[in-house]
């Protein structure tokens, strides 16, 4: 009987140390499939890592600038505290995203019969089309030359209008 008694704790003893090293083991992995961002205010909720990463390196070459740039860097741990709003940069960055989501909303609706392009947006706006990749758009344009608006060395083509862009002969010539 006391045999069988040391058999039965020693069993136990090893199920519930193999139980709980598993389970220590499975929540690691579960915290890294999901990333479950903080502080998400226009973008999804359910946003995945790879799909977090491409907005974001997108945004990064849009504006020509890091991740600092929008992201404050917390002064305890020297690391970059993306869930922060402390950065004003951060707040107009939201404000963009709204403007342009609702701009292609608007004006750039889905067409799913446009076989040329899948079915997809056919034209949108985003962070790139004004920031041309710097991280303020310009709110000018540039100064006129004297010479009509054109660019240096342009001459106004014959009857007037618009000269063709250099390289490509007007439609119709070779």
């Amino acid at each position: 009987m006391l045999k069988h008694k040391k058999t039965l704790i020693v069993t136990c003893l090893s199920a519930a140390i193999i139980f709980v090293a598993t389970t220590a083991m499975r929540a690691p992995q579960q915290q890294q499939e999901e990333p479950g961002f903080k502080n998400l205010k226009v973008l999804p909720k359910n946003i995945t890592h790879d799909e977090m990463e491409k907005v974001m390196h997108e945004w990064s070459a849009a504006l020509g600038q890091r991740c600092g740039f929008c992201h404050a860097r917390d002064a305890q741990t020297n690391k970059t505290d993306f869930a922060s709003d402390a950065k004003p940069e951060k707040l107009m960055a939201r404000k963009m995203m709204t403007m342009t989501e609702k701009i292609n909303k608007k004006y750039f609706k889905e067409d799913k019969d446009d076989k040329d392009h899948g079915g997809a947006m056919t034209a949108a706006i985003g962070c790139y089309t004004c920031h041309n990749g710097k991280a303020h758009p310009d709110a000018t344009a540039p100064a006129r030359n004297g010479n009509g608006g054109r660019a240096p060395g342009m001459t106004p083509p014959p009857g007037g209008g618009t000269p063709p862009p250099a390289g490509n002969p007007p439609t119709g010539q070779k």
